[in-house]
């Protein structure tokens, strides 16, 4: 393939290279830091062999990695492995006693008359968990030492039982880690070369059954995910690389290389975070304080939410549902997920119900239409049989779509069986997904106490467009932005993010009687250590800036809510100003305060962040109202159930609109990786940096 832009050679050094993999595509953004030129390219992905991928986008753009100062990678393989069940054999070495606390887990009963209820299921089998003879109490102190023959002996059984991974965590090691440390290094000194983590490392906060469960996450997921780096960094040196290599975090924050094989769980949303900063720094642009930024690929659609400028996080997410969910405790964006993408097979099910996705086509065999072997119809093969993709300007006419093939297959498979036309068919397909994408968005509004409908949906991904407007209608949303470059739009976010250590420590304290002496030393340590970790990389931050917060709760409660907390307010030791902040966050996120009840502080967190120089804003040039003539493609047939059929509909090119000009749906607006459907009653706006800014109708 092609790229929509070619890079030039002359920027040797002084390109930024981000590359994400998704489900179908690996896209690619490249920034070149001397003349702010920006370049995109895109591939099928290949998922026996992701490097070839990568290989094939950097290809399709004409990219010499050799020219390369940054290379930036966000993938889903750690969330993959996760999912699918196809980890390392792993082995759990944990506090005598407590052996079965990672499969006891919370008792949590969501569904409580569910005859078939099961709950979550272990990454570890319980035969590869083995109890440590040691014990710490809840203020750090040795209670029992640890005993360090027994743990040379569960090594050399560990090696016998030829485990890939150990995962450690012993009781109270947020307080203390001295004991993890030592049986860490015992077990890497037993057997070389194994993959070994332990608690500490990844999470210094209380809850020892989440605590288990990350740890556990990150020793399944680590051989694989450690190896897939290696893998990867080998290739780049091979090509020539001379640059420093990140990986991005699920917070959307960049850490080096030798940190992401360690820590391999923070990359669990490393491509849609990236997407979610992209659509902060688009917001920070055109002063937009609250947006939601909503991703939809070839696999999944993913939601989350821009909260007075920045990101709403999570400090902990549930893995595999909330009923049968393994919770991973790390900062993260606040992601929701569903399984609805352009690849999400439409399938009939028992009644002959209709069913759209979780499972997708993915890349092999892909959709129908791609010609690879695909038999199921799919969201993509639908968009293409009701008039929204031209078969003939696919990726910009480099993939040629089979429509016929693509009408046979829904034609067998959807409407003789349910007796209807393959394109009241199609439509149906596209209801559906739009039905089940639109809870992924509510899961980060209505669900957190947000009116989605007051939010701006920033939409991107290649299917995005597709449907941005029909999921706005379903949510009662009136504002729509398409953002430049949407289907690169997760790798092109990378350019934005900036390196990042998190920091928490758990501390439990009474509001009212805390001194903010011990606190400040407490934050104070944090800060130092991130400052450290900052001045170890092998790049120089333009500044470095550090966000404090804090997990509070009312006393009396069990779970908190992180706040955030500006340093003035400890240089002005205003518990005051605390609790108010508190009680306004408890308040949007219950719809409930209680500011004559005391607080607990519960942990301390801290961010520190070396920032990155940012791409150079992209503008396009002024036009009239009326976009000029030589944008105007063609006109062409397009389905709308609002009209009840087909409508002949003008199909625009892009990169040939300029800023002020307006488009009255319905329209098309096709570009490189990316069509934008304005329905009947929508109204398009091109702003000053080539946004298309949608104003929702009425019509449904």
């Amino acid at each position: 393939m092609t790229t929509q832009n070619n890079v030039t050679a002359s920027a040797a050094g002084h390109l930024r290279i981000a590359v994400d993999i998704g489900g179908t595509f690996t896209d690619l953004a490249i920034l070149n830091e001397k003349t702010g030129e920006l370049s995109f390219g895109k591939a099928l992905s290949t998922h026996g062999q992701l490097v070839n991928g990568i290989q094939n986008t950097l290809d399709s753009a004409g990219a010499h990695v050799e020219n390369g100062g940054l290379f930036l990678h966000g993938s889903t393989i750690a969330i993959n492995t996760l999912l699918e069940r196809n980890g390392a054999k792993t082995a759990l070495l944990i506090t005598q006693g407590f052996r079965d606390i990672y499969e006891i887990g919370r008792v949590n009963r969501p569904d409580a008359y569910n005859l078939f209820f099961s709950k979550h299921e272990p990454l570890i089998r319980r035969s590869l968990r083995f109890e440590v003879p040691e014990r710490l109490l809840a203020d750090g102190s040795v209670h029992r030492p640890l005993d360090e023959d027994a743990v040379r002996a569960l090594a050399r059984q560990l090696k016998q039982e030829g485990v890939d991974a150990v995962a450690v965590l012993l009781l109270h090691s947020y307080r203390n880690p001295a004991h993890e440390i030592r049986v860490r290094d015992i077990v890497r000194e037993e057997i070389p070369g194994v993959f070994v983590t332990a608690s500490h490392e990844l999470s210094q906060e209380y809850r020892e059954f989440e605590r288990v469960s990350t740890v556990a996450a990150n020793a399944y997921v680590g051989p694989r995910v450690s190896a897939y780096l290696g893998e990867l960094e080998a290739h780049l040196d091979q090509q020539g690389f001379p640059g420093d290599f990140y990986a991005v975090q699920s917070t959307g924050g960049l850490f080096p290389l030798d940190h992401a094989r360690r820590e391999c769980v923070r990359m669990l949303e490393s491509g849609p975070a990236a997407g979610v900063i992209g659509a902060q720094a688009i917001c920070a642009q055109l002063d937009l304080g609250d947006a939601i930024a909503f991703d939809m690929g070839g696999t999944t659609a993913k939601a989350g939410v821009i909260n007075d400028g920045k990101p709403l996080t999570s400090s902990s997410a549930l893995i595999g549902g909330y009923e049968k969910a393994l919770p991973i405790q790390i900062p993260m964006i606040d992601i929701f997920e569903v399984g609805t993408g352009g690849g999400s097979i439409a399938r009939l099910e028992v009644g002959n119900a209709l069913r759209v996705g979780p499972q997708s086509a993915g890349s092999i065999p892909g959709p129908v239409c791609y010609q690879r072997g695909g038999t199921e119809p799919t969201v993509t093969d639908a968009n293409l049989l009701l008039g929204r993709l031209d078969e003939h300007n696919f990726l910009g006419g480099e993939m040629l779509l089979d429509k016929d093939k693509a009408y046979r297959a829904m034609q067998t498979k959807i409407g003789d069986p349910l007796d209807i036309d393959p394109v009241k068919a199609a439509d149906g397909i596209l209801r559906i997904a739009v039905t089940s994408m639109s809870h992924a968005v509510k899961a980060v509004t209505t669900e957190r106490g947000l009116d989605a409908g007051s939010f701006t949906m920033v939409v991107y991904g290649g299917a995005g467009p597709l449907h941005a407007s029909a999921i706005a209608r379903e949510l009662g949303i009136r504002k729509v932005l398409i953002p430049f470059a949407p289907g690169y739009f997760s790798a092109y976010g990378m350019l934005f993010s900036d390196l990042r250590y998190d920091y928490v420590r758990s501390v439990f304290r009474k509001l009212d009687d805390v001194s903010f002496e011990d606190i400040e030393a407490i934050y104070a340590e944090m800060e130092a250590e991130g400052r450290a970790a900052l001045a170890q990389s092998a790049v120089a931050p333009e500044a470095v800036v550090i966000e404090r917060a804090a997990d509070m709760r009312y006393v009396g409660q069990e779970h908190a809510v992180a706040v955030d907390l500006p340093t003035d307010f400890f240089v002005r030791q205003d518990r005051s100003a605390i609790k108010q902040r508190f009680d306004a966050v408890h308040n949007v996120r219950y719809g409930t305060s209680a500011p004559a009840e005391p607080a607990d502080l519960v942990s301390l967190r801290v961010t520190v962040l070396g920032v990155m120089r940012k791409p150079p804003r992209h503008a396009v040039e002024e036009g009239s109202v009326v976009p000029p003539e030589e944008a105007l493609r063609a006109h062409k047939d397009v389905y709308f159930r609002s009209a009840a059929g087909f409508v002949a509909t003008p199909v625009y090119r892009r990169h040939l609109l300029r800023s002020g000009n307006r488009i009255a749906g319905p329209a098309l607006v096709e570009e490189h990786a990316s069509t934008t459907v304005v329905q009947p009653g929508d109204e398009v706006l091109v702003d000053a940096f080539g946004n298309l800014q949608i104003s929702i109708g009425s019509e449904l």
